[in-house]
């Protein structure tokens, strides 16, 4: 699998970069008042700000971060410099990549693709794209705020009949499915549930999931260095995980053999699992 995205084209920021964030950049935003901060994004237009406060963490926040061209100064600074957005964008390569080459090489005509906390889409609309399979993919989101955006983005692409919009809570997916799953993506919600959430979750995967079904979900570590920076002016609070506890976490709903793959800032890890026969222990691996 490692030969699948040994060709992705990731931001890396160069050793001086990473060694002036770490010595004055981050100390700054961790440690300047939050107050000020907010103060100076605010009258700086900040829509990346105002994204997280309005929603923190939620999909205008990942589009202005995926998009990379922001209108305002106090953005291009916070898009294009900070290390979250930088690894979030690398992220989405990655998910991409690894969703495409796992439809790829399903047996199933068409791919069946469930995506929860989809948002609009962007990471499975990539991955479409990338491969030339047939693929049905449903979204499922507690709320449906993002699904005019992400319907229109499907249309760009021609992939607006493949794709299906679903308001609910990912918890009661059994219900939603017409077919079972043979890939599920769970990118970017992780780090926003506790163990308990993820843990139900998993388990109410596993009972629409039949064996073999791949599962694409995300480690978040506190390597991005600004924490701080994001609870204090963003209220933007997100549960740090090694890969190694993440999957310790999914396995308990029959999930193994996983295969953990970093994005080159080592803040995410984009890990695949498969769902284990009736029995069957569940091999881990990083």
């Amino acid at each position: 699998m490692e030969s699948w995205v040994s060709d992705i084209d990731f931001e890396r920021p160069s050793a001086l970069r990473r060694m002036l964030k770490k010595a004055v950049l981050n100390p700054l935003a961790n440690y300047l008042p939050s107050g000020l901060w907010r103060s100076v994004l605010r009258y700086g237009q900040s829509e990346l700000a105002a994204a997280n406060w309005s929603d923190p963490g939620g999909w205008r926040s990942m589009v202005i971060s995926y998009h990379n061209n922001p209108r305002q100064v106090a953005d291009r600074l916070l898009v294009s410099g900070g290390s979250i957005p930088m690894a979030l964008r690398n992220r989405k390569r990655l998910g991409a990549r690894l969703l495409a080459r796992l439809i790829d090489e399903s047996p199933s005509d068409p791919v069946n693709v469930l995506c929860l906390g989809a948002g609009p889409g962007h990471i499975i609309i990539e991955a479409m794209q990338q491969t030339s399979r047939p693929v049905r993919a449903t979204l499922v989101d507690l709320s449906n705020d993002a699904f005019a955006y992400g319907q229109e983005l499907a249309a760009q692409h021609r992939l607006g009949d493949r794709v299906r919009y679903i308001q609910g809570d990912v918890r009661d997916v059994k219900d939603m499915l017409d077919q079972p799953p043979d890939v599920v993506k769970m990118l970017g919600i992780c780090e926003y549930l506790t163990d308990a959430q993820i843990v139900a979750i998993i388990r109410a995967v596993s009972d629409v999931a039949p064996p073999g079904c791949a599962l694409v979900f995300n480690s978040l570590s506190k390597l991005h260095g600004t924490d701080r920076f994001f609870r204090r002016v963003f209220g933007l609070h997100m549960t740090h995980r090694s890969p190694r506890e993440l999957q310790a976490l999914v396995a308990q709903g029959g999930f193994g053999d996983f295969t953990a793959f970093p994005e080159p800032l080592g803040v995410y890890h984009v890990i695949v699992g498969r769902k284990s026969a009736e029995g069957e222990p569940a091999e881990r691996r990083t």
